[in-house]
Order: structure tokens, then sequence, then C-alpha cells
């Protein structure tokens, strides 16, 4: 009895510790992009599907690998900074569950195949994918995240070029959709990211991280959040005659709530819990936004 609890134990302990290295949630919203992003591109293009699974599969995979390839890069160059900050301090490169030599290679491996399969794709999909991985591995994790608050602007481009991705391998995504998409994603990663480093102000400021809340101060994050939501308004009517009419409606709905909800920090004193709200608001904003993109070109409508 002991032994199988002993089994079950290290088998839930292996996998909370490749979950917290993979930092699945963010590695599943990111992949969530590429796969609309490629959704569209067969809408648009009148492409089936169904003739185009080992496409959508190699694009999928293969970004998922890349991308998984950042992030545990990432989690091995930031090790003393998520020592410091309690949120990371779970994380198997700090405990020493799973040895930095070992984390290193698992990030080069996925990597290279992530883009090997990329390969059999196209080459314009897989420039995007380099573009993100190179944006989030240099410019932000070795050079300005430590050192100018600037970094959410480079990190955000990592983020942002995902359904572009998934476009680009079905058809050059010099469109408008792909276009839109790009820039819906970059505007919407700078508040959902300042909201995250006022939730977390004092481990940042200990870690020593330059988040702007740390740097000059709360109240100006949150003037920053307030105005790159404002800029999210006007953004869905670019796609008014691609997705039509429902989807413009609950986006702006989505929208003018995220700015209310915004607004609102400016007069409550709590500013943690403010920040849970907009945290947890711009995770289920993003994501009803591109299932709504999916769901109304589905043939159904």
């Amino acid at each position: 009895m002991k032994t199988t609890l002993s089994v079950t134990q290290q088998k839930s302990t292996i996998f909370s510790d490749v979950k917290l290295l993979f930092k699945g949630p963010v590695l599943i919203f990111n992949v969530f992009p590429v796969i609309t992003g490629f959704w569209l591109a067969l809408y648009f293009n009148e492409v089936s599907f169904v003739e185009n699974i080992d496409l959508f599969l190699l694009t999928t995979v293969g970004s998922l690998l890349v991308i998984a390839g950042a992030l545990v890069f990432n989690n091995w160059y930031d090790v003393d900074i998520d020592t410091v900050m309690d949120r990371t301090k779970s994380r198997p490169t700090v405990t020493g569950n799973i040895s930095l030599k070992t984390v290193l290679t698992l990030s080069i491996v996925l990597t290279i195949i992530g883009f090997i399969m990329l390969l059999f794709t196209t080459m314009e999909a897989t420039i995007y994918a380099f573009i993100g991985w190179f944006t989030y591995v240099v410019p932000y994790t070795i050079w300005s995240k430590r050192r100018y608050t600037f970094n959410t602007i480079i990190g955000s481009v990592s983020g942002a070029v995902t359904p572009m991705i998934g476009w680009a391998a079905i058809e050059s995504s010099f469109q408008l959709v792909p276009i839109v998409l790009f820039i819906l994603l970059f505007i919407w990663q700078m508040p959902h990211t300042y909201v995250i480093a006022i939730r977390k102000f004092e481990e940042y400021k200990a870690a020593k991280v330059a988040m702007l809340p740390v740097v000059r101060g709360i109240d100006v994050a949150k003037r920053h959040t307030f105005a790159y939501i404002l800029c999210l308004l006007p953004i869905p009517f670019l796609l008014l005659n691609e997705l039509g009419v429902v989807f413009v409606v609950i986006a702006t709905l989505l929208t003018v709530m995220w700015i209310i909800l915004s607004v609102y920090g400016f007069f409550m004193k709590d500013e943690r819990r403010w920040a849970d709200w907009n945290f947890i608001y711009s995770v289920n904003y993003l994501f009803v936004l591109f299932l709504m993109m999916i769901i109304v070109t589905l043939p159904i409508f």
C-alpha cells in the first residue's frame, strides 16, 4: 500500500514539474491563436480542413514545440529570479527536481524538432515561428526583461505572431485578417501583462524585474492599462465585412465591459483585487474572441 502511494506521489510530482516547466496554461493559450489563424485561413481561402489534416497537425504540433522550447529556455535562464518570486519557487528548475543542464537540452531539442516540423508546412509560417521564438528568447528574456519597462512591448511581439503562423501555413499572411489578429494580440498583451505585474508587485520588486508598476508605480500602470484597452475598441470593426455583425457586437460589448472594469481601478482601494479581476477578465476576453472567430465561420453560419 505504501509503495503504491509512493508511486502515485512520484507520478503526481513528475506531472506537476512538467506542467510548471512547460508553463502549461501559457503554452495552451499561445497555441490556440495558431489554430484560429489556421482555421480562418481555410475559411477565407475556401480550403478543405479534411484534406489538410496532416498540415494542421504539423502546424499545431510544430508551433507547440517551438513555443514550449522558448518557455523552457525562459525557465532555465530565469532560475535566479524564480528563486526569489513566490509564484515560481515550485518550478523544477528552482527545486532541483530537474537539472538545469537537462532543462537547457530539452529546450534546444524541442525547438529544433518544432522548426523541422514547421519546415514541412511553409517557409513563411516557419519564419513567423522563428520571429516569435527569437523575440521571446533574446530581446525579451535575455536582454530587456530585467532592465527596461518596454520589455512588455518586446514580449508582446512573440505572442502576437501566433495566428500568423497558422494562417501562413495555408496562404500568405499579407492580408487584412491575420494582420488585424496580430494587432489585436499585440495590444491585448500589454494590459494583460500590466495587471499581472500589479498582482505580483512585491515579488517583481524583490526580484528586481523592471516591470512598469515596479519602476514607475501602480498608478502609471493603471493609466497605461486603460489606454491599451481603449485601443482595442475599434479593432473588431476592421473585421466587420469578414466576420460579420454578431462578432463585432460581441467583441465591442466585451471591450466596453473591460474598459469599465479598468476605470473602476482608479477608484478602488484594493489594487490587488482589482488586478485579479482584470487578469481573469483578460484571459476570458481573448479566449471568447478567438473562439467566436471560429464559431461565426462554421458552415452552420
